[in-house]
């Protein structure tokens, strides 16, 4: 049985192209979601030592304990919020990763040796 090397060829070529394509796209989401993790943080760092300083300024306990109840409850919102937006991100790096292999599923022949003799 011989195999065509021009078919051969042929997918090995659009397979690595479509690779090529793949791992651009894999790069350009990391560095997105590399910023929207750095972002977040530096963020969340901030705002922890604002309210820090709040706190440790209050005259009483009773403005220590809401200060950090409100807090807590806006940090919980934006983790929850930064969940949804990494997860979006994560999704669409998955969707990014299987585009350029779409298009070679169809090229594929369901028999790949028909129509060849055997030797």
């Amino acid at each position: 049985m011989t195999i065509r090397l021009d078919n051969v060829q042929g997918f090995g070529k659009d397979g690595m192209d479509a690779a090529m394509k793949s791992f651009g796209a894999v790069s350009q989401s990391m560095q997105a979601i590399a910023a929207e993790t750095a972002d977040y943080s530096k963020k969340t760092f901030e705002h922890g030592a604002e309210v820090l300083e709040k706190i440790l300024g209050a005259k009483s306990l009773d403005k220590a304990v809401e200060l950090q109840s409100d807090y807590l409850k806006a940090s919980y919102e934006s983790f929850i919020a930064q969940s949804n937006k990494m997860s979006e991100l994560y999704a669409d790096l998955a969707k990014e990763i299987y585009k350029p292999f779409e298009g070679l599923v169809g090229k594929f022949p369901a028999t790949p040796f028909a129509g060849q003799t055997g030797s």
